[in-house]
């Protein structure tokens, strides 16, 4: 679970500094800068297929040529926390935020580095710098890190809290709202985590993570039929998964009463 977690979080850093190097306001800079920054978009490319040993050597060209680019210092960071060197990835996450305080993305992908740290307070710190940012376009996703975060503390309230504002702000967010239907799934609000989770599903496309919470749901409603579909989805869509094993425990358990 832990590595699969680590994997999605590595996608998303990515995907979020790419987002960001690829939107940067247009400007006149250096010739020094602009080499930078086109070796952090070739770093970044390298990470996405894996080639660590290329995208490092990317990253570092990037900093001797301008060791004051910011999105350098954010990707290399990334880079450092994929390799498990996590002393270099907080030093180039700081110096990425201290070059640019209000980076909204370095933020949040501290934040989450810090939340896996299990350093709670902190990161929660720096999710709301990132969702307190009205140009950053993923306000909804550092909220619900925020909740996240604080679901493992475990502080519950503060997490429903957090779920809440993101859906406040984008009331279609899926990440959020499959939070709040095992978070009100696990509170005994089944009629609520089922809305919850038919709201998820007219936005996203369903995981093993979604669908084993549906089984549940489905169950503790009484309605069998609604709960062996999602059981038949996860066993079809996602038999390799820890959920369909835990479905499998589940249902042998069952049989066994």
């Amino acid at each position: 679970m832990k590595a699969a977690l680590a994997a999605a979080l590595q996608a998303l850093l990515i995907a979020s500094v790419l987002a960001a190097c690829t939107s940067m306001p247009a400007q006149e800079p250096s010739k020094a800068r602009r080499m930078a920054e086109t070796n952090v978009q070739l770093g970044l490319a390298y990470l996405q297929q894996g080639d660590l040993e290329t995208a490092l050597m990317k990253l570092q060209r990037a900093l001797e040529q301008d060791p004051k680019l910011s999105s350098a210092h954010h990707s290399i960071a990334i880079l450092y926390q994929r390799m498990g060197n996590d002393s270099l990835a907080e030093e180039h996450y700081k110096t990425a935020l201290r070059l640019e305080p209000d980076a909204a993305r370095a933020h949040n992908n501290y934040g989450q580095f810090l939340c896996l740290k299990r350093r709670y307070t902190e990161a929660e710190e720096h999710f709301t710098r990132a969702a307190g940012n009205p140009l950053y376009n993923s306000v909804a996703g550092a909220l619900t890190n925020a909740g996240v975060c604080a679901n493992r503390v475990p502080d519950v309230a503060k997490a429903e809290r957090f779920f809440r504002q993101a859906l406040e702000h984008d009331r279609d967010y899926a990440p959020a709202l499959l939070q709040m239907a095992r978070l009100t799934f696990n509170a005994g609000n089944y009629m609520s985590a089922r809305a919850y989770l038919e709201r998820y599903q007219n936005v996203a496309t369903h995981n093993a993570e979604s669908l084993w919470l549906g089984v549940r749901i489905e169950d503790a409603l009484g309605d069998k039929d609604a709960s062996s579909s999602y059981a038949l989805l996860l066993k079809n869509t996602f038999a390799d998964t820890r959920q369909a094993k835990a479905l499998k425990e589940w249902e042998n358990e069952r049989r066994s009463r």
